[in-house]
């Protein structure tokens, strides 16, 4: 489990250093649910809302972005981060995040160690002529090993993202 935790912890990593960068100044808004501890040990449903700002930030095509999950065994997370958007050609988009936040895992039989939790985030994302975009994405939640406790989660979301 270990590789698996440092292979989502490297890919936003990896992408901004052999990725080709191209602007996009649309603030999004990202609408999600998919599939939270996609391991099965403790399954439920995850539902997301973000705020993507289309403004950039520190250093040019980084981008703040802000947000909260609820799951339906009533774990929460809120928290914000950077995103870099990549457009790989025509309407595809890769996205890889960096966030941190604060947890409570609510009802969940998942205990991830500590309150605060980092997510790391790839997404491959397809954009219409409108600016809406559809979005498949995996992500990782982990306290870093702030704790001795430290299984992090997977999860699996579609989003719908909508020009703001």
């Amino acid at each position: 489990m270990n590789g698996l935790k440092l292979f989502f912890a490297s890919l936003p990593i990896l992408a901004l250093t052999i990725l080709p960068v191209q602007a996009d100044d649309t603030n999004l808004m990202s609408f999600g649910i998919g599939v939270y501890d996609i391991d099965g040990s403790a399954e439920a449903t995850d539902f997301r809302i973000e705020f993507r700002s289309g403004k950039s930030l520190l250093l040019e095509h980084l981008k703040p972005w802000v947000g909260a999950e609820v799951t339906s065994d009533s774990s929460v997370w809120v928290g914000a981060g950077l995103l870099y958007d990549f457009q790989l050609g025509g309407q595809w988009h890769l996205v890889p995040s960096l966030g941190v936040g604060l947890y409570d895992r609510g009802s969940s039989d998942l205990d991830l160690g500590r309150n605060i939790q980092f997510r790391s985030q790839l997404e491959i994302a397809y954009a219409f002529a409108n600016q809406h975009r559809v979005a498949l994405a995996i992500s990782h939640l982990s306290n870093a090993n702030l704790d001795d406790l430290n299984p992090g989660t997977e999860v699996l979301n579609l989003y719908w993202q909508l020009p703001y």
